[in-house]
Parts: C-alpha cells; sequence; structure tokens
C-alpha cells in the first residue's frame, strides 16, 4: 500500500482530493489538525504521533520532525542501501507529501513561522524522482487525474518541485521582510532584499512586439490590478499596463488635491492633457484641448464613473488604447464598445502605494524609496515680490503635480485647472519650457507653470514669463536663485519654491 502524508493550512480542495486517494488504495498519515478534519469528513488517517510513537508537543511546534516522516520522504528507491535503512528501522516510505504553509503574511508572528512543514515540503521537493510533493490545492484535479492513470509522471513531480521550493522561498521571504521590521531594519533599504514574484498574466508583448512581457506580483501583496476588469478590446501589453497605471495614480491624485473629479491623458507614461471639473465631459474636452494629436493612441483616465455623456466625448476624440475608470454606467460601455472597438476598457478601484521603486542595471539593481511630494503647499516659501493669486495658486499645485510626474527635464503649464502645455524629456530645462509654451500657444496668457527642478539660468523663466505665464512653482535651491528672482520681480511673474526636486527619469 502506498503512503501519503497530509499537513496542511488551507484545506480548500481536500475533502474530495482525499476520498480519491483513499479510492486509490493510498493509506493516508496526516498531523494534529489535519487529521482531525479528515475525521470530520469521515476519511480514515493515522496521526503522525501514531507514525512517530512520539507525541506532539510544545503546542505542536514538534510533530513531523521524526526519522519515521522524513526517512520515509527522503528515501531514493534507487539504492540498496536506502531501501535496507527503511527496513532496518521499521520506516514505510511515503510516495506523495501534501503539504502548504501557515499564512504568515496573513497575519504575521513567531507562532506563524513554520518549521515543520517548509522542511517536509523541501525534503519531498528534493525527491521528487520517487516523491510528488503538492502545496498548491489548485493542483489537486490534475494530481488525482495523473494518479487514476497510473502515476504521476516526472515532468508533473518536477513541476511540483520546482513550485514547492518556490512556495517555501516566497514564505522565508516573508519573514525576512517581517524581521526587518520587528529590528528597526531600514523598510525601503534593508542589508538585503528577498523579492520574490509569482506570475499573474502573460501579456500581448513587452516594450516591443519581439520582447516578451509578463505581470508579477508579490504572493501575499495584491495589486489593485488584480481587480481590474477588461470590458472590451485586445490583450493588453506591457505598455498599456504601465502607461494606464500612470494615468490612473495622476488622474487620482489631482482628484486628492483639487476635489472634484479629474479627467488625465497619458501618452508613453507622461501626460498629454489633464483637468478637473465638477462636469466630467468638460474635464475631458479641457484634457483633449492641451495636446490632442499626442492624445491619439494614449491612455484615458478618469476618476468617476463614465456615464453615456461622458462615454459620447470620449468616443467622438482620438482613439485611445485605453480607457480607465472605476465603471461604466447606462449605455456608456454599449456606446464606446460601438464607435471604438479597439479600445481596451477597463474599471478599476483605487491605486495602493508603494514604497520602493526597482530598477536594473544589467545584472545589479538600483532602489530607491518611491517619490513622493513631500511638502504641502503651506510649506512653500514665495521667492518674489508678488504672492499668487488664488487662482494661480490652484494652478500652481495642478502644474506642480504634473510636473512631477512627468519625465525630465520637465516643465508643465496649467491655467484654469486644466493641462495647456507640457514639455517632457528634455536634456535642456530651457527647450522643456519651450516646448510647453508651444502646446500651451495663448493659453499661456495668465497661466502657472512648474519646472520639476530648479532654474539653473533665469532663460527658462524668460520663456514662460514671454509667453505670458504670469506665476511659476519650482524647487529652489540654485546658486543662481537670487539672479531668477530678480528676473521674475522685474516681469512681474509670482514665484515660489517648494524645498523639493522631483525629477524622474
Amino acid at each position: 500500500m502506498k503512503r501519503v502524508l497530509i499537513s496542511v493550512w488551507d484545506k480548500e480542495g481536500l475533502e474530495p482530493f482525499a476520498r480519491g486517494i483513499v479510492e486509490l488504495g493510498y493509506e493516508i498519515v496526516a498531523s494534529g489538525k489535519s487529521a482531525a478534519q479528515l475525521t470530520e469528513w469521515g476519511i480514515a488517517s493515522t496521526e503522525v504521533a501514531e507514525v512517530t510513537a512520539s507525541p506532539e508537543m510544545l503546542g505542536g511546534r514538534v510533530k513531523t520532525l521524526h526519522p519515521k516522516i522524513h526517512g520515509g520522504i527522503l528515501a531514493n528507491r534507487d539504492l540498496p542501501e536506502h531501501l535496507a535503512d527503511l527496513e532496518a528501522n521499521g520506516i514505510t516510505a511515503i510516495d506523495l507529501v501534501v503539504c502548504n504553509l501557515y499564512p504568515f503574511s496573513s497575519d504575521p508572528s513567531v507562532e506563524l513561522i513554520d518549521v515543520g512543514g517548509p522542511t517536509m515540503v523541501r525534503a519531498a521537493a528534493k525527491n521528487h524522482a520517487h516523491v510528488a510533493i503538492v502545496v498548491d490545492p489548485a493542483d489537486y484535479v490534475s494530481v488525482l487525474e495523473e494518479l487514476r492513470g497510473g502515476a504521476i509522471s516526472l515532468d508533473t513531480r518536477l513541476g511540483l518541485a520546482r513550485k514547492a521550493f518556490a512556495h517555501t522561498a516566497a514564505y522565508d521571504a516573508a519573514i525576512v521582510e517581517w524581521l526587518d521590521g520587528q529590528s528597526g531594519q531600514d523598510a525601503v533599504l534593508p542589508e538585503t532584499i528577498h523579492l520574490t514574484l509569482e506570475r499573474v498574466d502573460i501579456l500581448r508583448y513587452g516594450e516591443n512586439p519581439h520582447q516578451q512581457g509578463a505581470r508579477y506580483r508579490r504572493p501575499g501583496h495584491p495589486s489593485f490590478w488584480d481587480a481590474v476588469t477588461q470590458h472590451s478590446g485586445k490583450e493588453l501589453s506591457y505598455l498599456n499596463l504601465f502607461d494606464a497605471d500612470a494615468a490612473w495614480r495622476l488622474c487620482h491624485e489631482l482628484l486628492s488635491d483639487h476635489g472634484q473629479p479629474a479627467v488625465a491623458i497619458i501618452k508613453h507614461a507622461n501626460a498629454c492633457g489633464a483637468a478637473v471639473d465638477q462636469d466630467v465631459a468638460l474635464a475631458f474636452q479641457a484634457a483633449l484641448d492641451c495636446d490632442p494629436t499626442s492624445a491619439f493612441g494614449g491612455i484615458v483616465a478618469v476618476s468617476s464613473p463614465v456615464d453615456e455623456a461622458v462615454a459620447k466625448v470620449i468616443a467622438e476624440g482620438p482613439q485611445a488604447d485605453v480607457v480607465i475608470a472605476p465603471s461604466y454606467v447606462g449605455d456608456a460601455l454599449a456606446i464606446l464598445t460601438e464607435r471604438r472597438k479597439a479600445t481596451r476598457l477597463l474599471a478599476a478601484p483605487l491605486p495602493e502605494a508603494s514604497n520602493r521603486s526597482i530598477r536594473n542595471l544589467g545584472q545589479a539593481f538600483l532602489i530607491q524609496e518611491a517619490d513622493a511630494f513631500l511638502s504641502p503647499k503651506s510649506a512653500w516659501t514665495q521667492m518674489t515680490e508678488r504672492a499668487p493669486t488664488e487662482a494661480e495658486w490652484a494652478d500652481l499645485t495642478m502644474a506642480w503635480r504634473i510636473c512631477g510626474r512627468t519625465t525630465s527635464n520637465a516643465i508643465a503649464i496649467s491655467k484654469a485647472c486644466r493641462a495647456v502645455g507640457v514639455g517632457a524629456g528634455q536634456q535642456s530645462r530651457v527647450v522643456a519650457a519651450e516646448i510647453a509654451v508651444a502646446k500651451a500657444g495663448d493659453d499661456a496668457r495668465g497661466a502657472a507653470a512648474a519646472s520639476d527642478a530648479f532654474f539653473p539660468f533665469p532663460d527658462g523663466l524668460e520663456v514662460l514669463a514671454h509667453a505670458g505665464v504670469t506665476a511659476i512653482v519650482q524647487p529652489g535651491g540654485s546658486i543662481r536663485d537670487g539672479e531668477v528672482v530678480e528676473v521674475a520681480n522685474r516681469l512681474g511673474i509670482a514665484m515660489v519654491a517648494t524645498g523639493e526636486r522631483h525629477f524622474r527619469h
């Protein structure tokens, strides 16, 4: 008779699997709580303590750590000396191990640091040539099907072993992260980072069609993307996700700043339009007017539910690759799917924050604290003789937010709480200003502008002022701040400093 060892925390799907195993003639050996659950279901099993002739002790901390368990798991059936050891010590070989670990991430504590479970899992995975290890209830059906066909194939056992080691690796990584917090380690930049990721979606392709791409997440740390519903359109690509994430986050930051519904239109992770307005259809049109040419093939993010009126103006605008909103009401979906068949329509919950940014340098990595807007508007300092008006303050706030989410060097111009010109990703700050004012045109008159870093010379400020910009926000801190302020005063510009820079590369 073959033997299976069952010791699981997650008992989902276990009952039909265990019944199927028994029907195939397997003897079940189970640890305490698993054995009790099997008994409740009317499924016979032998408790581990009976096999080891040693009771569970230390509140369950010691139960499976015994040669009669691990000898049965680790024995190489191809080696006569291993088989002799089993016989000499009265040990029955274990052919299948079903084990998953305490849910440490859900409620971390010392008592949820599993010791015996990972040991069994790793032992069975190491000996996958002879033992199958099942850590995922999703595998019960396929494993049972193979057993009914005669045996679990080597390829399947190899795949199960890989999944088992990934399971224990993720578990250990979660414990290390928790211990870092307990010991006062830097939460963002600890001495070591043990990052484990599970693949969630295979994407159409990466940044380009010849590149593979996929979306991953940290086990036990769901992303808002896991709850996104796609209503129409082709499968998402790497850039669809990257740009839609940027649009969704900027949209909600603007909503938080201004307390009104927000629309952001993103192309290559940079804003080509953004606006806030109680009338969402007007907000969309205002965002589109900033740069309708660049909006083609971009991402439209709307902070409030899309109704029929909003759907109509979106459908009448340039083709969008993605529209992302909390929901679609009335006939909004029908309107958009009829008139924009290629557009991916996404319904999404609020985005979660991140505390860490990771980029690769070949086989090395750059890790930093995620960028955040630290100083509130109340902490900004007036640099010039003239203070901003109330309307200018609102536009400075919007321009600063957009600028901070735009690739450097960046200049953003806002008027009436809508972006009217954005200069992104330039090596020269002056050129970024020239692009922004060129896009803004006449709308630059009476507008406010933001620069993501200080003005090293007055030339960038002069470009904005000559276009009609009347208020500017910048980090400050240049050795030529005095010269820049002097020019601003001469031109009647109101200028404030935030004290923080927002480069984005």
